[in-house]
């Protein structure tokens, strides 16, 4: 997959999480405009491949922010990162009117839970910048059934909205969108089964730093989150999205080294 420019394969890479919100429900993922250059910079010192920066919590229960709050808590950190560190920076949005000013501020890529099923001019914006897409299933409702053929069915027909927009083959990405629509029951069946996405032909990311599926405290989830991104190794999924950028490089390359022996 190319990103910014970066050609990025044959590997699990870590994507590191940058929320500019007040909300997030793991608190030391949350970045201002004052420190977010050193949260950065932390991330890349780290071995992060990528930085994902979110303008809006999109935890269970979350209230909505306006686009045009999005794009005031983005503009001023985005153009500072981009303009101090030579790495690709994903923004996180369903609003097309926030990616295109995202992509005007120097994003790279965008990571769209809604995948690219808000509005019919996400795509098509994401396409004319030339930049990269992350695709996420999600759904107005809990999913019932036999999960796969319905998240690989909306995989599908995001990919088809993107390919006829025009975004090139080599820039998309699939996220099952774990944590979305789906229980924890769901949510396990998902991670466990996630190489079957592979089967739509665009590598994959996973999402599920220190979330809810793990039980407890957010505090608590580090170790199930790192043993979910061991397993992403195996799977070979290409990017793990996550708070904790050094453990999680950490045990990527232990699974490597463990795997090679």
């Amino acid at each position: 997959m190319i990103v910014g420019g970066q050609s990025f394969k044959n590997r699990t890479y870590v994507m590191a999480i940058i929320n500019l919100t007040p909300d997030s429900f793991w608190k030391e993922s949350r970045a201002t405009c004052d420190d977010v250059l050193f949260r950065a910079e932390r991330a890349i010192k780290d071995g992060a491949a990528i930085l994902d920066l979110g303008a809006q919590s999109t935890r269970p229960n979350y209230t909505e922010v306006s686009a045009d709050e999005e794009i005031s808590r983005l503009e001023k950190p985005l153009a500072a990162i981009k303009r101090e560190f030579d790495i690709p920076v994903s923004v996180d949005t369903y609003f097309s009117k926030c990616a295109r000013a995202a992509l005007d501020f120097g994003a790279d890529m965008i990571n769209d839970v809604r995948g690219l099923t808000y509005d019919g001019e996400m795509a098509g914006i994401i396409a004319k910048a030339k930049a990269s897409v992350c695709i996420m299933h999600n759904a107005p409702q809990k999913l019932t059934g036999d999960i796969f053929p319905q998240i690989k069915d909306f995989l599908k027909n995001s990919v088809n909205l993107a390919l006829s927009a025009g975004i090139e083959n080599d820039k998309i990405c699939l996220d099952g969108g774990i944590g979305f629509a789906k229980d924890v029951k769901q949510n396990h069946e998902l991670l466990n089964g996630y190489e079957k996405l592979a089967d739509i032909g665009f590598p994959l990311l996973l999402g599920t730093s220190r979330k809810s599926m793990f039980g407890g405290a957010p505090e608590d989830r580090l170790p199930a989150t790192l043993e979910s991104t061991r397993l992403a190794v195996r799977k070979k999924v290409l990017f793990v999205r996550v708070h904790d950028v050094a453990e999680n490089v950490k045990a990527i390359k232990e699974e490597y080294e463990r795997n090679s022996n």
